[in-house]
């Protein structure tokens, strides 16, 4: 029986000389695989009461929208900045060479709402950490966070945790 980690490809040496590029466009491509992992992402939240599922640019979107249509509740995308037409805040964040920005429209999420942010790889934690700021500030409560890859060695899943985050994922790959 396959796992969702079968459905992952590996491209070695990308985007730069050392990386293992983890690759879920073939999990994405695959309708069992895809299925399977969404299935799995909504599992731990049986039960629990979530108002909205935010998804980080840009897979967060796909993964984040399934997983809203199968809860019946609404989707707000966090994205770079300058994305979106409305009126935003912002929240920066550090990128391993540099820094980013990434925003949400102020009217997304109601104070008191319950949110699960979902995105596909957590790696340092930056994307994540920028994204649960910008939903406090909101007044949204984070149910938790859901991912599908973990690279704990980058840190992010000690990152999201030690903000107290509830942090869920399919599977980790050590390095890299």
């Amino acid at each position: 029986m396959k796992t969702v980690q079968d459905y992952i490809r590996t491209i070695v040496d990308f985007p730069h000389e050392g990386i293992m590029f983890r690759d879920v466009t073939t999990l994405f491509a695959d309708p069992r695989g895809f299925r399977m992992a969404i299935d799995q992402m909504l599992h731990p939240y049986a039960g629990l009461q979530i108002d909205k599922v935010v998804g980080l640019e840009a897979r967060g979107f796909i993964l984040g929208g399934a997983i809203a249509h199968q809860l019946s509740v609404g989707f707000v995308p966090i994205r770079k900045k300058g994305k979106l037409p409305g009126t935003t805040i912002s929240q920066e964040y550090t990128l391993e060479y540099g820094e980013a920005i990434v925003e949400i429209h102020d009217d997304a999420i109601q104070a008191g709402e319950k949110i699960l942010v979902v995105d596909d790889l957590l790696a340092t934690g930056g994307t994540a950490e920028a994204g649960i700021k910008l939903i406090e500030r909101l007044g949204g409560e984070i149910i938790s966070t859901a991912f599908i890859i973990d690279l704990p060695d980058l840190g992010g899943r000690a990152k999201l945790e030690a903000m107290g985050m509830e942090v869920n994922a399919l599977c980790a790959y050590s390095g890299l």
